[in-house]
């Protein structure tokens, strides 16, 4: 291979691009005998120095255009004022002493406090701000000893889904010396004197961030010992590709065993810890569906699934009864999707979603309706409360309502807020609205649609269309500063519910998988075509963004239709539809997708939407900036670098292709608040640049 050739000079009023050399090699695979180019397959190599050379070039590219546009200073220091302001977390009470998150406006990460009560005066329990200079440690989760004596919390360092636990002495709030490295998609889960964590081997040096991960253990640390003393509680050789963790209640009178990675859901096992001696007890046999406990109380078991119900119910059963045939339906199936069961007071709140926006309802513990909590509006919300407790709190937010503190009185049904966000704009001045309307097959499809009041449907405003579609999430109102500067300059955001999504169940996710895919990809062109038949806008005016997932959407539908949209921004997004399950835990997300290694008929499926191969050479694609970032070990940056190669090889020069590789930060997660505050600076001044707006 050639070594990258020097940086060349790049004008932002230039009708053509020029691009650091990406060299092409002769790779090819071969799928049922159908042969496949991968020319720039030695990208995959995210260690190489020359992969390094490219990335250097292509961020040296990248950075030039972004700072040769003029307003993105401006609008750097306004998302940096809209930013600034206290942000709190909903109360919660674990083994003796309150707690809540808070963030003074600008602080990379929030910060822990404790309390006697809530509203009382507070203390900081643990600030992760001060694990690392620059923000990018960030804190995953944590979990108190049954005498409240301990905290063991996990950290990841750059965003990595990579794990570290500690453990924190709660009355001192000093470390102890144990450290637990290599965990992943786990927490501690304390029992007795240590806790269970699930882990993996070391990696191999230098590819901590790109080889598969596979055969996922369960330990158990004794305080005080160091991680080679740990005992090894469970594996499953003989499926090395599923995920196993366990739960352990309160009470510490029962251990649940999942077992996932194999289908869309996940097995369940019981254990009841109060024998010595005792083996877990399979409850499921179906890992196409999903089983979640919610509480015991004493030998019963309140269960959440979708098995028999599509949009969800409540289940009952106890130890002596725990598999899944002689479970009781506690609260059926209804038309609205049942989402999450909150105990608190004695009773129980069941959150259901409606046309992707929430409601929420009381229940007794034996399963009949008493109210209809008041919420606020149209909006999203999660509860916090206790079984043995009369506080309950819930977070509230919406489109144009920063994320807002309730406290919920079941006696009276009462709410009255508790924790509201002082913003330094007016959120008076923008409005949101829903409409429907129908996909390429008739399917009806929601939208949210917000912008700033006053707006006229003349064809010409700028919109920022965005959306995921797939495993099973969904996308309720939600607020976020950094949308503010555009919708203040006359800017439109529209989010959609596509398919592949839980906005509507099992069905509505099952309709956007595998050989299903394509209607996820045909929902979201559908959402462009209504909003310029409507006059909202013109295809010259609309950008599409989505990460992850959400980044194969705006890759797909890009390459499917160039033509209609002005902007692609495709964040750290699954490219490479015929290589996906080669890295890290691709392979799970093949209950969604399928596999080139299926069958023919899956591999010709996947390559027909797989952006990274249907990119046609002298085509005028939209003004795109690709984003990832180099210890994103979820969808390796691979993706992207391959995807902007081929871009930057395919365009025909006359709109700019960048990519834009972030240093220490991952998929996203735990991303401290200066660099995002940088990348949204860098995503909007990209899209207003192309949307010609000022």
């Amino acid at each position: 291979m050639s070594t990258i050739l020097t940086l060349p000079a790049l004008s932002l009023s230039a009708q053509h691009f020029t691009y650091p050399e990406t060299p092409r090699d002769n790779t090819v695979d071969h799928y049922f005998g159908v042969a496949v180019a991968d020319p720039y397959r030695w990208l995959e190599n995210d260690t190489s120095r020359q992969t390094a050379q490219w990335v250097e070039a292509q961020n040296a590219v990248t950075g030039r255009y972004l700072k040769g546009i003029k307003q993105r200073g401006k609008l750097l220091k306004r998302l940096t004022e809209v930013s600034n302001y206290g942000k709190v977390g909903t109360p919660f009470w674990r083994r003796g002493h309150w707690y809540q998150y808070r963030n003074d406006g600008l602080q990379n990460q929030s910060v822990l406090y404790t309390m006697e009560a809530p509203g009382a005066e507070q203390q900081v329990f643990l600030d992760p701000n001060r694990l690392s200079d620059d923000g990018t440690v960030a804190l995953k989760s944590l979990n108190f000893s049954a005498d409240g004596k301990h905290c063991a919390y996990a950290i990841s360092r750059s965003g990595s889904d990579w794990m570290e636990i500690y453990v924190m002495d709660v009355a001192t709030r000093q470390l102890l010396t144990d450290h637990i490295l290599w965990c992943k998609f786990s927490g501690p889960q304390w029992y007795k004197d240590g806790f269970f964590y699930s882990a993996y081997d070391a990696p191999t040096g230098g590819k901590e961030f790109s080889n598969v991960n596979e055969t996922q253990k369960i330990y158990y640390h004794k305080l005080g010992t160091p991680q080679s003393a740990d005992v090894l509680f469970y594996q499953n050789p003989a499926h090395p590709k599923r995920f196993y963790n366990v739960e352990v209640s309160d009470d510490e009178q029962m251990m649940f065993l999942f077992e996932s990675g194999a289908g869309a859901g996940n097995n369940l096992f019981v254990r009841d810890l109060r024998q010595e001696g005792s083996q877990f007890i399979q409850m499921t046999g179906d890992m196409d569906k999903e089983y979640y406990p919610v509480e015991t109380i004493g030998d019963k078991i309140y269960l959440l699934t979708n098995d028999g119900a599509p949009c969800n119910r409540l289940m009952v059963t106890d130890l002596r009864h725990p598999g899944f045939s002689e479970w009781q339906e506690l609260v059926g199936e209804s038309a609205d999707v049942l989402e999450s069961v909150t105990m608190t007071d004695g009773k129980m709140i069941l959150v259901y979603s409606k046309d992707a926006c929430h409601h929420a309802f009381l229940y007794d513990l034996q399963g009949r309706r008493l109210s209809e909590v008041p919420l606020p509006g149209a909006g999203s919300v999660a509860f916090q409360g206790r079984r043995e407790q009369k506080e309950c709190f819930f977070s509230f937010t919406s489109f144009t309502m920063p994320g807002t503190i309730y406290s919920y009185d079941t006696k009276s049904n009462a709410v009255a807020p508790f924790a509201q966000p002082k913003v330094n704009f007016r959120l008076s001045d923008f409005q949101t609205e829903q409409i429907f309307f129908n996909s390429k097959d008739g399917t009806r499809i929601p939208m949210f649609i917000t912008y700033k009041k006053g707006l006229r449907r003349n064809g010409r405003n700028p919109v920022l269309l965005y959306g995921y579609g797939g495993f099973n999430i969904s996308l309720p109102p939600s607020f976020s500063a950094t949308r503010i500067p555009f919708l203040e300059s006359g800017g439109i955001y529209a989010q959609v519910n596509l398919r592949g999504g839980s906005e509507y169940g099992e069905e509505w996710h099952q309709a956007g998988t595998k050989m299903q895919k394509q209607n996820v990809f045909d929902d979201f062109i559908a959402a462009a075509e209504y909003l310029i038949a409507q006059d909202y806008t013109s295809k010259e005016k609309i950008a599409i963004q989505g990460g992850s997932n959400g980044g194969l959407l705006v890759g797909a539908c890009m390459t499917q239709r160039p033509d209609l949209f002005a902007v692609a921004i495709p964040q750290v997004g699954v490219m490479d539809m015929l290589r996906y399950h080669l890295f890290t835990i691709g392979w799970n997300w093949a209950s969604d997708y399928g596999t080139s290694a299926d069958s023919k008929e899956m591999f010709e499926y996947l390559r027909a939407y797989s952006p990274l191969h249907n990119l046609k050479p002298g085509t005028r694609y939209p003004a795109t900036l690709v984003t990832t970032a180099d210890h994103d070990d979820r969808v390796v940056p691979a993706h992207s670098f391959k995807f902007a190669a081929t871009l930057q090889h395919c365009s025909d020069g006359t709109t700019p292709t960048l990519i834009r590789i972030d240093s220490k930060a991952g998929h996203g997660s735990g991303k401290p608040l200066a660099k995002v505050l940088e990348e949204q600076a860098d995503i909007y001044g990209f899209i207003m640049h192309n949307l010609g707006m000022k």
